[in-house]
């Protein structure tokens, strides 16, 4: 009977992943997005709720407009209720108007990034809003009736009933909205032919604002019947995103019952798992739980993930072109003799911030290789980064290791931690990949980060000074002296190394291949390209960058946790790297200064200590304005506006008045190849794209050695 309690306990946590799978579900069907925002706009709600709730004020959304505005003197629990669900109605709206209406037709990175810097926002805001301490300054009180229901001796809490009651409620009337209501045909009808329920009279916008309304208001209001269940945190409730996401995925994101029976099944078969820890003595003692999400996800996405589609699709993904990065070598160096400099110059916040950029740098150089060059869209680049980390640590204290062996070695064991992770990106791309590879970094966080022989537990890890030759060149230092320019130096040498590596990878070989599998998977296979080899290959790569930059973060804050390397640090690092410039080392380079706690945080301190608060709000807004209007991000938009000022003012020649457009799928291999950015107009005058032969595909032509050297 106690396997049974547990398993009723668990439709507390279930009924809050299943209705927050109904409004991923929603937002699919109405508009083809996986919000990975969606329960973090729940938090934001149900927080507005309980601040309602105790004080009668509304703390508003939009940063820039009054914090909060007070709405009654004696606020009820059914006034805080309708007001909340109106604010999230409105949230949800604005959400979809200002953002995802100008996304539909948009590749899937754009709306990633675009729900991620959704996530960010609203992570900020609660932090702005509420403080750092979050919920713990809120009296949080369940709304729902208490007591215990007896099942022969199990003893049950009355609410999760109560919750489960309502969510069926809430999914028989969906169901009935969506099947025989004149919206509900219409948004099925939008959803699957835009272009025919126009003609039709329907709206997709009105729709749109529809639907996003009504899945903010089924998170809020989940969210706040959770909250006294759940620990309300801004960034560990918002990742019930993950589970969430499972429990949809298996429903195929169509079906409303099949997602809230997921989701149940989720939290309830979770709530076990806790059970068998404590009697079982062998299980670890780890979070468990939380590696279901992503046994779910893999195992639908084995039995129905994407293939490789037929020679006839094209997959383009209109990612950002990636110039020849030639004249990024002297840049580089520039940049480094800079950074020396003012390492040896500067005071200590400064060369604090010179190093915190130099190693996210480092880090997001495996995002620029495996989503800028390849392609793929890997939400996972801190778990690499922390296995590395404490690999370090394990290999200098238990085994002797010296430096630098040691932080190699850990790198290698990222790199075959990334090849693991490539094995999902052989069969499935896109959105799906993106599921996956969160749900891998959720789970890394919570079974490989709570292992305590590995990680320290919460005592954490410390890994030893580095030294070589009898040289110190570790951080530590006395007052003024910390940190030490050595340390820093020895970074920004690293950062060097790597950088000229994966310009090195992206002028060879290796990177048109990786290149042309951007551009179409199917197109470079004809061409010659083993795409399996190139994917695995990319994230190989990318968890050795990330590794060496999980060492270097280990070296430099001395004491590392589970907390170090969580996986809100890898949603932060490509949400900064795809406002920086996914596609280019450049990209990397100014994420590193946007990166909190690097060179744009040291200015903002020093010049106006108020305005370094706003920071990581202000790369969230700038996030989703690049996702709409700057897909090249901020290194992409200065290219080509010099590009555009270099045109107009050298003389035109016949060549650039003639030049045919090449075909739509394959420019990006084109523009990578010749180092400009080629027309995105559908090709005229010549074959499609969808039609070229392997002869004549410029697929097959920039894979080249010859012809990219003669250029």
């Amino acid at each position: 009977m106690a396997h049974l309690g547990y398993l009723l306990l668990g439709l507390g946590t279930g009924s809050a992943i299943a209705a927050l799978a109904l409004g991923v579900v929603l937002t699919h069907r109405a508009s083809g997005v996986v919000n990975f925002a969606h329960a973090a706009t729940g938090v934001y709600i149900a927080f507005a709720f309980y601040t309602l709730r105790n004080t009668g004020d509304l703390v508003l959304p939009i940063v820039g407009l009054p914090a909060e505005i007070h709405v009654v003197d004696r606020p009820t629990v059914f006034t805080a209720l309708v007001v909340c669900l109106a604010l999230a109605a409105a949230v949800g709206a604005l959400q979809y108007l200002l953002i995802f209406r100008l996304l539909r037709r948009r590749p899937a990175l754009a709306r990633v990034v675009a729900t991620l810097g959704l996530f960010l926002y609203f992570i900020s805001l609660i932090r702005l809003r509420f403080g750092a301490t979050g919920a713990t300054g809120l009296e949080i009180r369940s709304i729902l009736p208490s007591g215990v229901v007896r099942i022969g001796s199990t003893v049950v809490f009355r609410d999760r009933f109560i919750l489960a009651g309502i969510l069926l409620a809430v999914t028989a009337l969906l169901w009935l909205l969506y099947r025989f209501t004149r919206f509900g045909l219409a948004t099925r009808a939008a959803a699957e032919e835009e272009a025919g329920a126009v003609r039709l009279g329907i709206s997709p916008d009105l729709l749109g604002v529809a639907n996003w309304a009504l899945a903010a208001m089924l998170a809020g209001g989940a969210v706040i019947l959770v909250a006294p269940i759940v620990r309300l945190d801004p960034a560990g409730t918002s990742l019930l995103i993950v589970p969430a996401v499972a429990a949809a995925l298996v429903a195929s994101f169509s079906s409303f019952p099949a997602a809230v029976a997921s989701g149940l099944a989720i939290g309830m078969v979770q709530s076990e798992l806790l059970n068998l820890q404590a009697d079982v003595e062998w299980l670890p003692d780890i979070g468990l739980q939380q590696g279901v999400p992503f046994i779910v996800i893999l195992v639908v996405l084995g039995f129905r993930g994407e293939r490789l589609a037929g020679r006839s699709l094209v997959l383009a993904q209109d990612l950002p072109p990636a110039p020849d990065p030639v004249k990024l070598v002297p840049v580089t160096l520039a940049i480094a003799a800079a950074g020396t400099v003012g390492l040896l110059t500067l005071d200590s916040g400064w060369r604090q911030g010179i190093i915190i950029s130099a190693i996210v740098a480092i880090i997001a150089l495996s995002v620029v290789v495996v989503t800028g060059y390849i392609g793929q869209i890997s939400l996972a680049p801190f778990a690499f980064a922390g296995v590395a980390a404490f690999a370090l640590v394990r290999l200098s204290e238990d085994f002797g290791v010296p430096f630098p062996i040691a932080p190699i070695i850990a790198a290698l064991v990222a790199t075959v931690v990334g090849v693991i992770a490539a094995l999902p990106a052989i069969g499935v791309r896109g959105m799906n990949l993106a599921i996956a590879t969160l749900a891998a970094a959720v789970a890394v966080e919570e079974l490989v980060f709570k292992w305590t022989w590995f990680t320290g537990g919460s005592r954490g890890a410390r890994p030893p000074q580095p030294e070589l030759f009898g040289v110190d060149l570790g951080i530590s230092g006395v007052g003024t002296d910390f940190p030490k320019p050595a340390f820093g130096i020895l970074v920004l040498v690293v950062l060097v190394l790597c950088t000229l590596g994966v310009i090195g990878l992206r002028r060879g070989r290796t990177g048109l291949g990786w290149l042309a599998v951007r551009a179409n998977e199917r197109a470079a296979a004809a061409a010659g390209v083993k795409v399996a080899q190139a994917k695995i290959t990319a994230f190989g790569v990318s968890g050795f960058l990330a590794g060496i930059g999980g060492s270097l973060l280990a070296y430099q804050r001395q004491q590392i946790s589970s907390a170090s390397f969580g996986v809100m640090n890898s949603l932060s690092l490509l949400a900064i790297t795809y406002l920086a410039g996914i596609s280019s080392p450049a990209g990397a380079m100014v994420a590193g200064l946007l990166a909190t706690g690097g060179l744009l945080t040291v200015y903002l301190e020093q010049s106006n200590p108020d305005a370094s608060q706003y920071q990581e709000i202000t790369n969230a807004v700038m996030l989703i304005v690049a996702a709409i209007a700057f897909s090249g991000g901020l290194t992409g938009s200065v290219r080509s506006g010099s590009e555009r000022l270099m045109a107009k003012l050298r003389p035109q020649t016949g060549d650039d008045i003639d030049r045919p457009g090449s075909g739509f799928a394959m420019d990006t291999v084109v523009d990578a190849t010749e180092g400009s950015r080629a027309s995105r107009r559908p090709t005229t005058g010549t074959a499609p794209a969808t039609s070229a032969t392997p002869e004549t595909s410029p697929v097959a032509g920039s894979l080249s050695p010859s012809a990219e050297t003669k250029r």
